[in-house]
């Protein structure tokens, strides 16, 4: 059966329905020319969207592999994150202009085609430069295989983190004889927790900072708690949605909670959460990316998983992947250089783990460098309780799931809606969105069909 076409104005169309066409005026950052000037025997294309401190990391990464690979030319383009990358892959993989390699959040995966805008990995090729299914997280590893075939090369694993300060929970007798913030088992227990350490917290200042009013971030903390207390989606078939409002207004009120019993501050949303935990609040929920701001900070402070309140370890993780993004001819040298270059930077993530990442190749964790990060290897236990969002086309980072489900979990954690309507909401936002069909399907535009 032969690979069925997707063409620039079927795709455009089908992804403007959705509203997450982005824009298409961004251009790539870095020229490249040097490769393009290269006399190298091979070349390979390689487009990310790290910016910031983890593209630095990456960047150092790439000229360690430049430096032990002198017969490689890498042509690396950084993109702008978000819906605009993925559009843009989508493009380039749809009209046979793609690169080698490319950066992928595990999540998106499952949309994005796998078999037509996305190649298989050659595991074998792998494998010969180093990389085997054995080196990782089993629920990690298989989250990047469809239909029997692995299509994403996991390089990590970041996940919401629980940050607290040393000092003021010390002052509050919130610490162990390790030096980490005591245990919590319950709900009961977590905010007993916040009760002393608001004791401890200087005028002005909220106990915990936990982005209540941005859409991501609380859509994230939902699937961490409602995995916690053993919630599903979809049936193993993916044809029914088994989502439990009663789980769901559990989590919603547990939010919801932090806002009316005082320890967050309405006015100290987003951002705003993390630079009061520089200046002395207790707590703050944030991704592991924060792990760099808070080192330069140069306060005291630990990160454990968010709190299994509902008595079952599971905070919500997502990856960055390697990908293959299709090629019509894809093979020879560069689609060896671009195994070879994925394989080495897995292998290789010690550089990567300085951004607060948890490296996903696990020989990595227990190396003498990498158990002396700190917090790092206070949190890494979180790679074997992922709480993750269900593997369907529509979820995964600023995935249609996320846009649809989290401004309405942002409604009840605010207080605008009750959590029983707001549940009986995201059950029936799961519906439809089952009954969608994915515009990147590579069949439904190619044969002149449109995107329910």
């Amino acid at each position: 059966m032969g690979r069925p076409g997707l063409n620039r104005r079927q795709l455009l169309a089908t992804l403007g329905g959705l509203g997450v066409a982005g824009s298409f005026g961004f251009a790539a950052l870095g020229t490249g020319a040097d490769a393009l000037a290269s006399n190298a025997r091979t070349r390979v294309r390689y487009w990310n969207l790290f910016s910031g401190g983890d593209g630095a990391n990456m960047i150092a990464m790439l000229d360690a592999f430049r430096k032990a690979n002198p017969a490689i030319e890498v042509k690396d383009s950084t993109l702008q994150w978000g819906n605009p990358f993925y559009t843009k892959l989508a493009m380039a993989a749809a009209g046979n202009r793609a690169p080698d390699l490319g950066v992928m959040h595990m999540g998106r995966v499952t949309g994005f085609s796998p078999g037509r805008l996305l190649d298989a990995w050659d595991v074998d090729l792998l494998a010969k430069y180093g990389v085997h299914k054995r080196d990782f997280n089993p629920q990690l590893w298989n989250r990047g295989v469809i239909d029997g075939k692995l299509y994403a090369l996991p390089l990590d694993v970041h996940v919401q983190l629980c940050f607290y300060r040393k000092d003021v929970l010390k002052k509050a007798g919130l610490l162990g004889d390790d030096g980490r913030i005591v245990p919590v088992t319950s709900a009961d227990e977590w905010f007993d927790v916040l009760k002393e350490a608001r004791k401890a917290t200087k005028k002005g200042l909220q106990t915990i900072g936990f982005w209540h009013n941005d859409q991501n971030f609380q859509w994230w903390f939902f699937v961490a708690f409602y995995t916690q207390l053993g919630g599903t989606w979809f049936d193993a078939a993916g044809a029914e949605v088994t989502f439990d409002t009663d789980k769901a207004v559990q989590v919603l009120e547990f939010l919801r909670r932090h806002l009316t019993d005082g320890y967050a501050n309405p006015g100290f949303g987003g951002q705003a959460g993390a630079e009061q935990f520089v200046n002395g609040a207790p707590f703050v929920w944030e991704g592991n990316w924060s792990v760099p701001v808070f080192d330069s900070a140069k306060i005291d402070y630990g990160a454990v998983p968010l709190p299994p309140v509902f008595g079952r370890q599971a905070t919500h993780a997502e990856s960055h992947a390697f990908v293959l993004p299709h090629q019509a001819d894809r093979g020879g040298a560069a689609n060896e250089g671009a195994h070879r270059l994925a394989a080495h930077i897995v292998r290789h993530a010690q550089q990567w783990a300085a951004g607060g990442h948890i490296p996903a190749y696990t020989p990595t964790l227990s190396t003498p460098a990498y158990q002396k990060l700190n917090p790092q290897s206070e949190y890494v236990s979180a790679m074997d309780h992922q709480a993750t969002e269900p593997k369907v086309w529509f979820a995964g980072s600023t995935g249609i799931l996320a846009q649809r489900v989290g401004p309405v979990v942002v409604s009840s954690t605010m207080g605008s809606a009750r959590p029983e309507a707001v549940a009986r909401r995201m059950r029936s936002e799961l519906t439809t969105l089952l009954a969608m069909k994915n515009p990147m399907d590579g069949r439904t535009a190619a044969q002149g069909g449109t995107a329910a």
